[in-house]
């Protein structure tokens, strides 16, 4: 063998040792890509104008502690109510401070994922989708909560969560801000030369549970997004079957975008409409009746920033149960 097929052997074989690598520590690392926890608060004891605001800990089935914020308007009654789902790298305690300007009205609950903000265990899709509609079941029986008009709205990461949850549960409407059609779309289109459709776990394809969402669906984009190309917007928002509106905020980029006045004027306006239309009550999963595998789920709420609320009990046979911190 002469000397430059040598050459070309060993550079072939230098260039297949390398790809092996990287996609060895793409596979190895792949959740750190998908998942930035953070822990710090972005808010240090957020309070919101128009609501009271409580701290929340949820114990879920496995007994992993969720933490987060429950904001109630200020004027008593069945009211409608919001669960927020955050992004890849957010702590939710600005959404306990700007619900006033976001949900004016309205019930909220913004929960960190697991391993974000002061929440225990380790992020993944299986467990955000299934902490999700255990919320959500937990919400709708409070007795300050219209069950017939809960919202999720969900952002970024939080965006393929939401959609998820919205096809499990029967919830009134949707917000989705930056949405994606998949995280492995956006994966494959990083790395192109890797084989990511067999190293990917948390795959969120919402573009996979678009077509089966019957809640009307606001779509907000940013008008400057090196995150999620509007590309990848694009293609979620053909497949979704109950999309009102499709539009982008004026000078927004990725981060910035829920914290603009215009966003979330935006938001404000949107839900606000959906819940003063007429609707129906909503038919709850029916839950067969087995022996538990694990201890019931809790929430608990803790002490208020601000007035006391006056919350409702959790009815019996709720999935979780409000108990004073």
């Amino acid at each position: 063998m002469d000397t430059s097929k040598k050459m070309a052997a060993g550079l072939t074989g230098f260039a297949s040792f390398l790809w092996l690598t990287v996609t060895a520590a793409v596979a190895a690392n792949q959740r750190r890509l998908v998942f930035n926890p953070c822990i710090t608060p972005e808010v240090e004891s957020p309070r919101s104008t128009g609501h009271r605001t409580r701290p929340v800990v949820l114990r879920g089935k496995d007994g992993t502690r969720l933490c987060g914020w429950l904001l109630t308007p200020l004027v008593p009654g069945p009211r409608p109510a919001v669960m927020y789902f955050g992004g890849r790298s957010e702590e939710v305690s600005w959404v306990a401070r700007d619900a006033g300007k976001l949900f004016p009205g309205m019930t909220v609950l913004a929960m960190n994922y697991r391993g974000y903000g002061q929440s225990h265990g380790v992020p993944a899709e299986i467990h955000m989708i299934e902490d999700g509609c255990t919320l959500f079941d937990w919400l709708a029986a409070l007795g300050q909560v219209d069950a017939s008009r809960i919202a999720l709205v969900g952002r970024s990461l939080g965006s393929g969560v939401a959609v998820q949850v919205a096809k499990e549960r029967p919830v009134n409407s949707v917000v989705l801000i930056t949405p994606y059609d998949s995280i492995l779309a956006i994966a494959k289109r990083r790395f192109r030369v890797m084989p990511i459709e067999y190293m990917l776990r948390d795959r969120f394809e919402s573009i996979k549970y678009a077509p089966s969402l019957k809640a009307p669906t606001y779509v907000l984009r940013a008008a400057a997004d090196d995150v999620v190309p509007h590309s990848h917007t694009d293609q979620l928002a053909g497949k979704l079957a109950t999309l009102v509106a499709d539009e982008t905020v004026p000078g927004s980029d990725h981060m910035n975008i829920p914290y603009l006045e215009a966003t979330q004027a935006l938001i404000a306006s949107f839900l606000t409409r959906q819940f003063a239309k007429p609707v129906g009550i909503p038919q709850l999963p029916v839950v067969e009746a087995t022996a538990p595998e694990t201890a019931p789920a809790q929430v608990e709420v803790g002490k208020e920033v601000g007035p006391a609320p006056v919350l409702a009990s959790a009815p019996a046979g709720a999935t979780m149960e409000a108990v004073a911190k």
